[in-house]
Formats: C-alpha cells, sequence, structure tokens
C-alpha cells in the first residue's frame, strides 16, 4: 500500500550575492583584475569611465548619467556606494610585480639558436628538448625519438643523427642537461672541468665503479683504483658539488611562460609597527545611464509589453551590478580581516622574520579570530601573496600543524625541522646519527617525537638515511 506524506524540510540556498562574493574570494589580485574587466564588458549598466566635466552654459551637451543611488525603484534591494574604497591609504599607482625565472625550455632554445645547424638538424634537436623531463634529464631512449619523429613530426631521421643532436644539448647551459641517468648527469659535469687529478679519480670512480659509490663502498674503491684516503676526499669533494638535478636551476612551473606574482597584501614596517595594505586596483564608479532608468520609472505605468520586456531586462543588470560591486567590498574587507589575524597571530615572526618564531597555526585558528568559516579562511589563503619587508610568501607558508615539547608547549612543524636539519648538519659524518639517535637528540633540546616522525620530516627534507650520509 502507498502512502503519501507531506514533510518540512529547511535548506539553505545562497543568495546570489553570497555566490558573487564566495567567487570573488577564491581570486588572486590579477585575475580578479581579469573578472572586473569581463563584468564590464558583459553588463551594459556598468561604467567604468570617469563622469565628464561640465562647462558653463553646456549642459544639454554631456551625456546624460544617473548613479545607482539616484534610481528608486519599489524593491527591497538597498542602494550601494557609487566607488568600492577597496585598497588602503597607501596609494599604489602599480603593482610590484615579481618574474620567475627564464623557462627551462625557452633557454636551451635560445642556446640552440646559436648553433650553426640545418633546419633538418634544427627539428630534431628542438624534439629531443621538448622530450627532456622538467628536471633536465631525457628519459626516452633514442629509438622511441627516432619513431616519434617521424609519426608525430613527419621528420625522416635515424638513431645515429639524433644521439648526434643529443650530445649537441648536452653542451648547453645548465651543464650536465640532457644526460639519461644520474651517472651521465655527473660525468658530463666533470668532463667540462678542468682535468686536474681529482677530477680525473671522479670521472673513473664514476664510471667504473658508480654502484659502489651509490652504496658508500668507500674502502672498496679506493682498494680498486689505489687511491690513498686523501685522494678519495678530493675526488668525493668533486662529485657532491655536482648538480644532480640543472634542470632545477631554471624555474618551468608555468608551462613554459615567464610569469609574474602580484602580491595581494603589502606589508610594511613603519616606526617599528607593522602596517598592512592591500594593492590598489582600478575598481569603476558605477553609474547608470539616464536612458535606463527613465525606462524603468516609466515601465511602472506602461501596460505595453515589449516596454516590460525591456525594463525587466534592465532591471537584472542593475541588480547584477548592484550584487557585483557589494562583492567586490565583501571580497576587500574578508580578504583584510583575515591576513590581519594572520599578521596578529604571527606578529612575532612578521616583526624579526624568523622561522623560529613562526607559530603553528591551522585555519581553524584564524576561523575563530575573524568569525569567518573555515572554508571561507580556506578561499581567502588559496593562489594569494603578501610582500614583506624580508620577501614575498604565499599565504599557505603561515599555515602548520604543531607538537608539543617537554614543558606542553605547542611548537610548529617548521621549527622542529629546522631543528631536526640542524642536528643532521653537525653530526659527525663518519658517524652518521641514525633515527632512533636524531629521536634521542630531539628529546634532550626538548621536543617529543617519535621515530616514525622523525622519518618523515627528515624525507621531507631531502635528507638521505645516516647510511647514506656516511663520509670518509
Amino acid at each position: 500500500m502507498l502512502k503519501q506524506e507531506l514533510s518540512q524540510k529547511q535548506v539553505q540556498r545562497l543568495s546570489p550575492l553570497q555566490i558573487q562574493t564566495i567567487k570573488l574570494i577564491e581570486l588572486p589580485v590579477q585575475e580578479l583584475e581579469q573578472r572586473i574587466r569581463k563584468e564590464l564588458e558583459e553588463n551594459p549598466v556598468l561604467d567604468d569611465s570617469a563622469p565628464a566635466e561640465k562647462e558653463d552654459g553646456d549642459d544639454e551637451q554631456q551625456p546624460q548619467e544617473i548613479s545607482l543611488s539616484e534610481l528608486k525603484d519599489d524593491d527591497s534591494i538597498p542602494d550601494y556606494k557609487l566607488r568600492v574604497n577597496n585598497y588602503g591609504k597607501d596609494e599604489r599607482p602599480q603593482y610590484n610585480t615579481f618574474s620567475v625565472k627564464e623557462s627551462f625550455t625557452q633557454s636551451l632554445m635560445e642556446q640552440l639558436g646559436f648553433r650553426n645547424l640545418s633546419e633538418h638538424e634544427h627539428n630534431v634537436a628542438a624534439f629531443i628538448i621538448g622530450s627532456l623531463d622538467d628536471d633536465g634529464y631525457l628519459r626516452r631512449d633514442i629509438e622511441s625519438l627516432v619513431d616519434d619523429l617521424a609519426f608525430r613530426m613527419n621528420i625522416t631521421t635515424d638513431e645515429e643523427e639524433v644521439e648526434r643532436m643529443l650530445h649537441i644539448i648536452q653542451e648547453f647551459e645548465p651543464t650536465g642537461v640532457g644526460a639519461r641517468d644520474l651517472r651521465e648527469c655527473l660525468l658530463i659535469q666533470l668532463k667540462a672541468l678542468k682535468q686536474s687529478e681529482d677530477v680525473v679519480n671522479a670521472e673513473k670512480i664514476l664510471t667504473d665503479w658508480f654502484h659502489e659509490f651509490s652504496n658508500k663502498h668507500f674502502q672498496k674503491i679506493m682498494l680498486k683504483l689505489g687511491l690513498s684516503e686523501k685522494e678519495m676526499k678530493a675526488a668525493m669533494a668533486r662529485i657532491v658539488k655536482l648538480n644532480p638535478s640543472p634542470g632545477g636551476q631554471i624555474d618551468d612551473s608555468y608551462n613554459d611562460q615567464a610569469q609574474q606574482i602580484v602580491p595581494d597584501f603589502i606589508l610594511d614596517m613603519e616606526n617599528g609597527e607593522l602596517k598592512l595594505s592591500m594593492p590598489r586596483f582600478s575598481i569603476p564608479e558605477i553609474r547608470v545611464n539616464r536612458k535606463y532608468a527613465e525606462l524603468l520609472m516609466d515601465a511602472a505605468n506602461s501596460s505595453e509589453r515589449q516596454k516590460k520586456e525591456a525594463a525587466t531586462f534592465v532591471k537584472q543588470k542593475l541588480d547584477s551590478a548592484k550584487w557585483f560591486v557589494e562583492a567586490l567590498k565583501q571580497r576587500h574587507n574578508t580578504l583584510l580581516s583575515t591576513m590581519q589575524a594572520i599578521v596578529d597571530y604571527q606578529h612575532d615572526y612578521f616583526m624579526s622574520g624568523d622561522e623560529a618564531n613562526l607559530r603553528p597555526m591551522v585555519l581553524k585558528d584564524i576561523a575563530a579570530i575573524t568569525g569567518f568559516d573555515i572554508s571561507t579562511i580556506s578561499r581567502v589563503v588559496n593562489s594569494k601573496y603578501i610582500e614583506t619587508h624580508f620577501g614575498i610568501f604565499p599565504l599557505k607558508y603561515f599555515f602548520s600543524e604543531g607538537l608539543e615539547n617537554k614543558d606542553g608547549e605547542e611548537v610548529s612543524t617548521r621549527e622542529l625541522k629546522k631543528v631536526l636539519q640542524e642536528c643532521v648538519e653537525n653530526e659527525d659524518k663518519h658517524k652518521p646519527l641514525t633515527d632512533d639517535q636524531l629521536v634521542s637528540l630531539m628529546n634532550e633540546k626538548g621536543y617529543k617525537v617519535a621515530r616514525r616522525t622523525i622519518a618523515k620530516y627528515r624525507d621531507q627534507l631531502g635528507i638521505p638515511k645516516a647510511r647514506m650520509r656516511k663520509e670518509l
């Protein structure tokens, strides 16, 4: 038997203003400007041009415009200010922009242009450059490159020519680029150096005894090559100074395009006090052409269908304009309140720039201070940057979990990592500290950490296990 029941359910729906605000909060400053330009193009009610100044006796020739505050309609939507005060006292005419490094691929292609190659050879070499990984290695075999050149680029070549072009690329900067494995990468760098005794010994070690070198079997290498401890140390000193990741010297993280970071916040030090501001950007003074206003006013007493439809369209655009302006204001207030809470919470750090003063802080901490939802704080933090007197940082940098020290005080994971790194740097490299010994040493310094925590932080810091840190 079917039974029908009526029930009430309370569902929270976001208003158009709330939806607009959420979307704008997520945007970093550069994308916000693009969003504003897009809104100006799509909404004819919005206008970013300054109103023309009147001249005596020339009222009739001036464009007839009306501000939103002059427009009186019968709905419940309040009027808003004509201009969004979306910047602080420090009005900067231009952004401070910070360019990332030259693209890895661009650098290699530029060097390729200086080589006296035929068009065919240039195309083969360019394809090889495009096949390199971000760290500068070529992890594809020559035969596959020959096939790809034929099928994808319609370029007929052979393994000998590809190998020859690869050797040309391996002469480029950064030295070591184009290597197919770590041994070849290090050998390319050694061959570019002056062939002194320690360099020659280093080449022998990597060429004939790379497996033993990787496993720190120094005594075996010394015996096989007839090297003294002094000669072995000199050769090792040469090797450890080489760069195992040549592509990492050039930032290629923005799809091979040189990009700019525009800070969303500026933190200055003035007379020993921290002053937070948001860089100025262009927000239009919202104005409405009088013909739209008159159309709305006439529509109230009109029965003409077309006129009412036109008025409905204009009313929708007016509402959209109001929501957009108010959303911009709310975005500004939300971002500024959140960043001020972060600055206050991390006051000692921002005063000194010393990472040791960075307190443990999670999104919930700032949400509690500001009264915003954690999701709102997350949107503010995402993809935003701040310029301080000691550098430029993404907002995510200031958030980290914490652990307790022996006094029960919470310390940030960054502080723990810094102390751990100092312990490793100061260890006896002949007898490097094991993870268990690092736990004991950290406990002695007042930090209660488990062995698995030490292993995790060591991996995050790129510190190898004790056996791999052993030196002669």
